[in-house]
């Protein structure tokens, strides 16, 4: 037998899908097929392989007498392991080793995305596999100019990794960091983008995610001709987008396909509701405690009608019911789809109303409450949901103390923070600080496209003029 069909042999010992077949072609000759059966497909063995291989010419070498769409000769053996798990066939012989690919189907359809709806545009979503996903952004862009450098990442697990980026377009020298870093981990298994996105931001010491996750191939597509960089890992059906503002965050690719005087307001309403979303509860606590004279009179005379006999203080009745929003919403996430909205719901309904019931909360404490769950509830991305969940408590604790200077320095501390954060090297709070006026008229508000010919110097300084539009 072959030496390298017996050390094969030796290191798959134990595992039951690996097989050997042999195909005696001639009396002196025999030629080795090597596969594992759970990640092949039977067929394409039969059609690539082995009905050649009945047909076997002498005259020919190995390579012409298997005639796969995708062969690759083996030159060292340490290349054989990485192959045959990846859904290829060895084909042995004396003289030859080939690897060609007779993949299995096991994958699951494109299909609509759970996590980011599509209102207006494209309804595609990624999927586990990395050859689909990487077609279905190069569906969208079809230029020699997409790039894609290829990584093999963990020892055990060797999962395919690719940096994707517009040449003419893309830094080079953030592709290069990117590429420095992800070679720099040596870890024994690599599962998912999301260990891959807690090795790249570990220089960040902020609750903001400083690099997005996505599974739109559009809007992948449009982070590309901005000049960001992609990246995509097989088994995840996730890409990961660098670098990332915060402005990125609370404005979807939906944005894109509606008229710009219509999306401006509602960009405009989610910045508020971000921010309202931090300091409202805040707020409401310094107004009770401390800065009184600063509603009406009569508003004031209905809280404190409202507040008694309730046996908490105002900053205990706010944790309480913004901890049974925070569960309720966890609840939500972990409770299959059919029905956990209901749940949610009707939880929250029969709660907040035995709550004022027991004169346990006052009324306006519950109106408090929903009002910031419910503009939360505007950023679907559970990373943003838990650093406004943060910020929250903070300002909470600051107003606790201090009243509404409590609010102002909780308020210069989130922004100190924010503003000192970098993505890939670029500021975080970029389009505000530092102002950019291409990619503030893409986010914070939004240009008309007719007038959108220029790229933001945040992200390109090679190629500034997208097109000219008559």
């Amino acid at each position: 037998m072959n030496k390298v069909v017996e050390k094969l042999k030796e290191e798959f010992h134990n595992v039951p899908d690996f097989k050997i077949k042999e195909v005696k072609v001639s009396i002196t000759k025999t030629i080795y097929v090597c596969f594992i059966e759970t990640v092949t497909s039977s067929d394409k063995i039969n059609d690539y392989i082995l009905k050649h291989l009945t047909r076997y010419n002498l005259k020919k070498d190995l390579n012409s007498n298997t005639p796969g769409s995708n062969t690759v000769r083996i030159k060292e053996y340490d290349q054989i392991e990485f192959y045959i798990t990846n859904g290829f066939a060895i084909v042995i012989d004396n003289k030859d080793t080939l690897a060609i690919e007779v993949r299995g189907d096991l994958q699951r359809a494109i299909s609509q995305s759970l996590r980011e709806p599509s209102l207006l545009g494209p309804e595609d979503s990624f999927v586990e596999n990395y050859q689909t996903n990487m077609g279905l952004i190069k569906r969208r862009i079809k230029t020699h100019h997409l790039k894609s450098d290829e990584i093999v990442m963990g020892r055990d697990t060797k999962t395919t990794l690719s940096i994707n980026y517009i040449d003419n377009i893309a830094k080079t020298e953030d592709v290069s960091v990117i590429k420095e870093k992800l070679e720099s981990i040596d870890v024994d298994g690599v599962i998912d983008l999301g260990t891959i996105v807690n090795y790249l931001e570990s220089e960040n010491k902020t609750v903001f995610p400083t690099i997005k996750r996505t599974e739109r191939p559009d809007l992948v597509a449009t982070s590309l001709l901005e000049g960001k960089i992609v990246i995509i890992m097989d088994t995840s059906p996730f890409a990961i987008i660098l670098p990332t503002f915060l402005a990125d965050f609370i404005n979807p690719v939906n944005d894109n396909y509606v008229k710009s005087f219509n999306v401006s307001f509602v960009k405009i309403l989610r910045a508020a509701c971000f921010l309202l979303s931090m300091i409202t509860p805040g707020i409401y606590i310094a107004i009770i405690n401390y800065n009184q004279e600063t509603i009406p009179a009569n508003l004031l005379i209905n809280i404190s009608t409202q507040r008694s006999g309730i046996p908490f203080p105002s900053i205990v009745e706010i944790i309480m019911f913004l901890i049974v929003c925070d569960i309720l919403r966890e609840s939500d996430l972990r409770f299959p789809s059919n029905f956990g909205s209901a749940i949610s719901i009707l939880g929250a309904l029969i709660i907040g109303d035995a709550a004022v019931n027991a004169g346990l909360v006052s009324p306006i404490a519950i109106i408090i409450a929903a009002f910031t769950f419910i503009s939360s509830l505007i950023f679907p991305d559970l990373e943003i949901s838990n650093a406004l969940r943060f910020y929250r408590y903070l300002f909470l604790f600051f107003a606790s103390f201090f009243g509404l200077y409590g609010i102002f320095l909780a308020l210069m501390l989130f922004l100190t923070n924010v503003i000192s954060i970098k993505s890939l090297n670029a500021p975080y709070f970029a389009p505000i600080a530092p102002f950019n006026k291409e990619y503030f008229y893409k986010t914070i508000l939004k240009k008309k496209d007719i007038k959108n010919t220029e790229r933001s110097e945040l992200l390109t300084d090679s190629n500034l003029t997208r097109g000219k539009f008559q």
